[in-house]
């Protein structure tokens, strides 16, 4: 069963070094009040998986321009200016993986396997330092998964069992990030009975929820 706390709270979970997969496609389904209490908190020398780093006022970015990351594996970084000129100069370590590699790696984790075959990113820099294995004649890059402390998702509604409901576009990436942290940390609109949500509606099952934090009006 989870524990409902503040976005303080969670915040205050999260210690430097700390692996953080967190929901969201250009901030769309980002748990922005748990992001907004991590840069209330100043935490720095985290590790960032996530698609796209966002814009630098909006989601993860918010991360970015507060030079709280060390490092991150990301998609996407072409919205946000700051993450560039961090990663070029060096500030931030920055893997780009492709965006159905990166969610295949994260799921890998959440399903306990140690990686997966991917023939995505073959001749190009994405395999270097990579073990290629040949099945039936077809090479693949053994993509290892990408192991997390904390899963920071957002959802629209929880039930007291914890299974959760996505709202259109910011189901994206939550329902894999969910699965993906030893601890996933869950912002929501509102909490309601059990037995109240539709069951060919729930995304997320309870069992993957540990903490709940409810929206800020």
């Amino acid at each position: 069963m989870f524990k409902q706390i503040t976005a303080a709270e969670a915040a205050a979970m999260i210690q430097p070094h700390s692996r953080l997969a967190i929901g969201g496609f250009l901030a769309v389904g980002a748990p922005e009040g748990i992001i907004d209490a991590i840069v209330a908190a100043g935490t720095r020398d985290l590790h960032m998986i996530v698609i796209a780093s966002d814009w630098e006022d909006r989601g993860v970015g918010k991360l970015v321009v507060n030079h709280q990351l060390k490092s991150a594996q990301v998609s996407h970084t072409g919205t946000n200016r700051e993450i560039q000129n961090q990663m070029n100069s060096g500030e931030i370590q920055v893997e780009l993986v492709p965006q159905g590699t990166l969610m295949e790696r994260c799921r890998a984790f959440g399903m306990g396997l140690g990686g997966v075959l991917t023939p995505t990113g073959l001749g190009t820099v994405v395999e270097e330092g990579k073990q290629i294995i040949n099945l039936d004649g077809k090479d693949y890059i053994l993509e290892p998964a990408i192991p997390s402390d904390f899963a920071l998702i957002c959802a629209h509604k929880a039930d007291k069992s914890g299974n959760l409901v996505f709202r259109k576009t910011a189901r994206n990436s939550n329902p894999i990030m969910a699965m993906a942290g030893k601890i996933t940390i869950v912002e929501v609109d509102e909490i309601v009975e059990s037995g109240e949500l539709d069951p060919e509606a729930i995304v997320t099952p309870g069992v993957f929820v540990d903490y709940i934090v409810v929206k800020e009006a």
